[in-house]
């Protein structure tokens, strides 16, 4: 198999902004793009490839018929024809609705389906940029269905103004919110249930007050409050900087201006690459006729056959990239 870029799967919402396109080097007479999936095997929005002899079949097709060596052997006795993770750009122009997620038991108990553990990493943000993470006061679940009520819930969650290179880890169960001005890359489980918990009386795109979950959302939310929510890391220039690692995804940001190679023979997991700035070529290190350009904006999913790529960079450029393992 052969590096794989996909077509974007553009959504148009009533927060969404108009740098995506611009962002991605797209022209589109789409507005108001607030999330680009770059990478999906959620049911009825698969991603479909751009390139190749498979340029045209969707990702969950590829699965079905390679298996084990396009997503690892572990992973699809784990996910079988499912993609596991979605890959998004979100643009948000005004505040996002205050949302969690179910974790993987409650979501198959009520829906069939896996929760949802995310993270965000922050490509580009506005001036007084910001989201909310996590609770800062202790809450019981009727002090939360109270808050909602009567609008205070933002008073006791924690806000952060961000910049370009931050990074939070979201678990299933933590209140959470993307805010104005921010440029994010998300990774998450496949999983597109959302409990929306408060929307500011916004309305929807049809003009009406967009559903709440008020109750669903009470047994997904966890009310512990923790010490920290947004993640740390090192950033080391050509070289891997782990940004999160949990049982669903690993993911490591590369900051390049010479070439890096990684080696993936112990890994049994696709390799997600994530191009957020500048450009250059992925190459695989034992077949370098396997090769493909990838510029900003840009995401290639590398089959788990293979055994170790190399990036090289065309100036600068800054990759993100995950696994499973």
């Amino acid at each position: 198999m052969y590096p794989l870029k996909f077509k974007p799967i553009l959504k148009t919402v009533v927060w969404g902004g108009e740098k995506i396109a611009p962002f991605k080097g797209i022209t589109t007479e789409q507005h108001n793009i607030g999330e680009s999936w770059e990478l999906s095997g959620v049911r009825g929005h698969e991603s479909v490839v751009a390139n190749g002899e498979f340029e045209g079949r969707t990702i969950t097709s590829l699965i079905e018929e390679f298996k084990g060596k396009l997503v690892g052997e572990k992973v699809y006795a784990g996910n079988g024809n499912v993609f596991p993770l979605l890959i998004k750009f979100i643009d948000a122009r005004s505040d996002l609705s205050i949302q969690v997620h179910p974790d993987d038991k409650l979501a198959a108990e009520r829906h069939n389906s896996k929760g949802k553990t995310e993270m965000w990493y922050v490509v580009g943000a506005d001036e007084g940029a910001h989201l909310l993470s996590g609770l800062k006061e202790e809450i019981t679940p009727d002090e939360y269905v109270r808050r909602i009520g009567d609008n205070t819930i933002t008073d006791v969650l924690t806000d952060f103004k961000v910049k370009a290179g931050d990074v939070f880890f979201l678990p299933a169960g933590r209140i959470h919110a993307i805010g104005t001005g921010c440029f994010i890359a998300e990774i998450q489980q496949t999983s597109d249930i959302t409990y929306r918990i408060y929307d500011y009386g916004r309305l929807g795109l049809d003009g009406k007050p967009r559903e709440l979950h008020t109750e669903l959302a009470k047994d997904a939310i966890d009310y512990k409050v923790y010490p920290e929510y947004k993640s740390e890391y090192k950033e080391e220039a050509n070289a891997e900087n782990q940004l999160v690692s949990c049982r669903y995804f690993t993911t490591s940001e590369y900051n390049l201006s010479e070439p890096v190679s990684k080696d993936l023979s112990g890994t049994d997991s696709f390799l997600i690459v994530i191009c957020i700035e500048g450009r250059g070529t992925v190459v695989d290190k034992e077949d370098s006729d396997e090769r493909i350009e990838i510029h900003q904006g840009e995401t290639v999913l590398i089959p788990a056959s293979s055994k170790g790529v190399e990036f090289i960079p065309e100036g600068n450029m800054k990759l993100i990239t995950s696994y499973i393992g």
